[in-house]
Order: structure tokens, then C-alpha cells, then sequence
């Protein structure tokens, strides 16, 4: 896993794996999802990855697209 950067100092992702075709992100306090291509499609997958590649914007963009589009809970 990857420590998420969390530039702007309020999210609430803690760390972040990529994979070929999801990206798993574990939020603070442990709760950990699997977003992948199947379940949030390529666009959407395709700015978390950048947003967690860019550490700021993450949190949000899940709280307002994709939130309850996750493939697993892990």
C-alpha cells in the first residue's frame, strides 16, 4: 500500500493500492474498498488513480461518485 499524500490535510483516506484494473483504498479508522473497472467504469477509475497518484482530491471525489460503487469491501 501506498501512503495516500493528503495535501490539503482533511481526507480521509489513508493509504492506496493500484492494480491493473482497480485501485483499493483504505480510509482512516481502517475500512478498506476495492473500486474497480467493473464496478465504477474507466473514467471514474482512471481520476482516482490520478487523484490518489496526486494526493489531494480522493476523499471527495469518492464521497460525491462512487461511494457505494465498490466492488468489495476488504
Amino acid at each position: 500500500m501506498t501512503r495516500y499524500a493528503n495535501r490539503g490535510g482533511y481526507s480521509n483516506v489513508f493509504s492506496y493500492e493500484i492494480g491493473k484494473d482497480y485501485i483499493d483504498v483504505v480510509f482512516n479508522g481502517g475500512a478498506a474498498y476495492r473500486y474497480s473497472l467493473a464496478s465504477v467504469g474507466a473514467s471514474n477509475l482512471q481520476t482516482m488513480i490520478e487523484l490518489a497518484q496526486a494526493g489531494e482530491g480522493l476523499n471527495s471525489f469518492i464521497n460525491r461518485n462512487v461511494k457505494k460503487l465498490y466492488e468489495a469491501r476488504l
